[in-house]
């Protein structure tokens, strides 16, 4: 009796359309996957290989240097509130690499993860979700970076500092929804991939990571810039900026609504299309 007790408590029950009608419960259910899964890309990356923690720490400081050199000595663009020219950039430097390192991880991932997905039910959501918490791990070694430098430059963090939390949940949000559409675009249609390092680098360019702000909303007008703002970064550096070099700085709180607003916006667009085709996911990868 026993055994045949221990044998019906383990019976999984198959309901028509079951995956739509509680895919959200369902996501809740295997959120021991998302540490899974994470945790894993996490070791492959810090524990197994020497380059993770190097890359981690070289590419932020080499587009730094590249930045600085470019914008602040050549160009001579303007700083804000008095901080080093150092100190502007890798505090935009910050919520960028960890968008764009996202959604390039999130990308390849339904493809990374193959045989899990061809043989196993979940909510595919889960696995771009991983790719994300990766990339946070990321985001915290940068931080000790910013640190680091503000110690250097005698630049003491304020209180400022302990609104980083709920930034970095704005960023999150940010590239959660873009993250979703390219996982999805890149699995139905694989030569998609090669658009993406296109889009992260024009990304970079378009986005107020090597100069302030200021410089856009004084060249080309409020108007402007509130259009400009609809770019989602924009919002996000505004307030990293804000929160790290403190004294001046001010929070420009229009193109941050702009920019969350525009964020919630391609999230709901990002989850919407990913459901649409995640049924599909299985005969495609």
């Amino acid at each position: 009796m026993a055994g045949s007790t221990a044998h019906k408590e383990e019976e999984v029950i198959l309901e028509p359309r079951r995956a739509q009608r509680r895919y959200w419960q369902d996501l809740w259910r295997y959120r021991e996957l998302l540490y899974i899964l994470a945790w894993r890309d996490v070791a492959v990356r810090y524990k197994q290989t020497a380059i993770g923690v190097a890359w981690a720490l070289v590419q932020p400081l080499a587009q730094m240097v590249v930045m600085v050199f470019v914008f602040g000595k050549i160009a001579k663009l303007p700083s804000e509130s008095g901080a080093p020219y150092t100190l502007l950039v890798f505090a935009a430097m910050l919520p960028w690499q960890f968008f764009a390192s996202a959604i390039s991880a999130a990308s390849m991932s339904i493809a990374g993860n193959a045989n899990l997905v061809a043989k196993v039910y979940f909510p595919r959501m889960i696995i771009p979700a991983a790719a994300l918490v990766t990339s946070l791990v990321d985001f915290l070694v940068a931080l000790a970076i910013l640190v680091a430098l503000m110690l250097w430059y005698g630049y003491p963090p304020g209180w400022r500092m302990l609104t980083l939390p709920i930034l970095m949940l704005f960023t999150m949000l940010a590239a959660f929804g873009p993250a979703l559409l390219i996982t999805a675009l890149n699995t139905e249609y694989r030569d998609f991939r090669y658009v993406i390092p296109f889009i992260v680098q024009f990304g970079l360019y378009v986005s107020p990571v090597g100069f302030s702000s200021t410089v856009v909303r004084e060249s080309f007008g409020e108007p402007l810039f509130l259009l400009y703002s609809l770019n989602p970064m924009v919002g996000v550096i505004e307030g990293f900026r804000w929160a790290i070099l403190g004294g001046d700085a001010r929070l420009h709180v229009p193109a941050v609504a702009m920019s969350f607003v525009l964020s919630m916006g391609l999230l709901v667009l990002g989850v919407w299309y990913f459901r649409r085709l995640e049924r599909t996911f299985a005969d495609v990868v």
